[in-house]
């Protein structure tokens, strides 16, 4: 005989009812722990006592691992294609080590050892051309000198004479005054005044020659020294042309340009550090990418995306433990540095319940060895940082 029932449970009521038991199951658990664990206890006297209870309020987060200084990306010139590279993945570069070539390079060579060959034959040509003007100059000082000399000699023994014949004159002078004295006295005839007459005009003429002489003589001086002045000048202009059209600045300023062309086409490490990814290859073009990615892997750091609210539990100094599933040990390591900006998290928890849009501070954890992580950059790592261990007590 079939046997029924009132109710008809179907299976989605079933799983609620199991469910809602569980609920009900953990609630009383939870409860249970509370009042026992969160009372005073009694003791077998009936006093309440104090109980202490010891928290070590850890920080966690999850973190990423990086080198000192982040990773950097080597860039180079856009739509370039890869020449010769130098380095392979792994491989240690000091700062300014040549690590790739483009393909535009050898282009560039030939024409920096153009332009420098350009300088060269310009230089050369102001050297000769300042060696003419120098002579140049040099011939129309010697020449202003040659002029000059014979002038000045000409101009004193002018001057002389004109000294001896003023004298002369003087002399002439005073013989006549004296001869118009004697004549005025009746002791010389008028002749021989007549004749000191004569000589005294006679030295007044050769005087006024005398005088002009040295006035032409002076004037012709003057003259020569322009002349000689105006080609002294026209030889140092006549060399400073030559050295403008020398062109030795504009020579220089196109070595410099193809100088800095050719080094755009030497792709250099910034920094010392590692080759962690080569993304272009000889041959390939250069994308957004970059030839490759270099970081410090002999410091390696740890990133950590603290929740906001736990920041200001954070400071610099404290000890912070990092493990990860992939790591045969947790690494130890200090706070470095706080970040200084509240973003979302970029490290996704693999739990798909994870809050994905938590507004979370970067802090950077010094590792206190490096080696067991140096070819790991970027792996997810679990932190926990300890700010403090606290001491609480429960009061009855």
């Amino acid at each position: 005989m079939e046997q029924r029932f009132p109710f008809k449970l179907g299976n989605r009521w079933v799983m609620t009812g199991a469910i809602a038991l569980g609920v009900l199951s953990l609630v009383g658990a939870m409860s249970y722990v509370v009042f026992f664990r969160g009372n005073p206890s009694t003791s077998s006297d009936g006093t309440e006592e104090i109980v202490e209870v010891l928290q070590t309020d850890y920080v966690t987060a999850l973190g990423r691992i990086e080198p000192e200084g982040e990773v950097i990306t080597i860039a180079a010139p856009a739509n370039e294609r890869v020449g010769q590279l130098l380095v392979q993945e792994g491989d240690i570069v000091s700062s300014g080590q040549a690590i790739a070539y483009l393909e535009s390079y050898p282009e560039r060579l030939a024409e920096r050892d153009l332009a420098a060959s350009q300088l060269t034959e310009a230089r050369a040509q102001l050297d000769a051309e300042t060696l003419v003007g120098n002579a140049q100059i040099q011939e129309a000082r010697a020449r202003r000198e040659q002029v000059n000399d014979p002038k000045i000699a000409a101009i004193a023994a002018q001057q002389a004479t004109i000294q001896r014949i003023a004298a002369e004159l003087d002399s002439a002078q005073r013989e006549y005054q004296r001869f118009l004295e004697l004549h005025d006295a009746g002791a010389v005839s008028l002749q021989d005044l007549d004749d000191r007459t004569v000589i005294v005009r006679s030295r007044e003429e050769e005087l006024r020659n005398a005088q002009a002489n040295l006035t032409r003589l002076q004037q012709e001086r003057r003259t020569d020294i322009e002349n000689a002045n105006a080609q002294l000048q026209a030889a140092q202009a006549n060399l400073t042309r030559s050295q403008v059209m020398a062109q030795v600045a504009s020579a220089t300023s196109n070595l410099q340009l193809a100088q800095a062309r050719l080094d755009r086409t030497i792709i250099r490490a910034p920094r010392k550090g590692q080759i962690l990814k080569i993304h272009a290859k000889e041959g390939e073009s250069v994308t957004d990418q970059g030839i490759a990615q270099l970081g410090n892997t002999a410091q390696m750091y740890v990133v950590a995306e603290v929740y906001e609210t736990d920041m200001p539990r954070i400071r610099t100094g404290q000890r912070a433990t990092v493990t990860s599933m992939a790591l045969p040990e947790s690494l130890t390591g200090s706070v470095a540095h706080l970040g200084l900006l509240v973003d979302k998290n970029d490290v996704l928890d693999t739990d798909p319940a994870a809050k994905t849009d938590v507004r979370v501070v970067e802090v950077k954890i010094r590792l206190d060895r490096s080696e067991p992580v140096a070819g790991l950059t970027n792996m997810q790592v679990e932190v926990r940082i300890d700010p403090n261990t606290a001491t609480t007590q429960i009061q009855p």
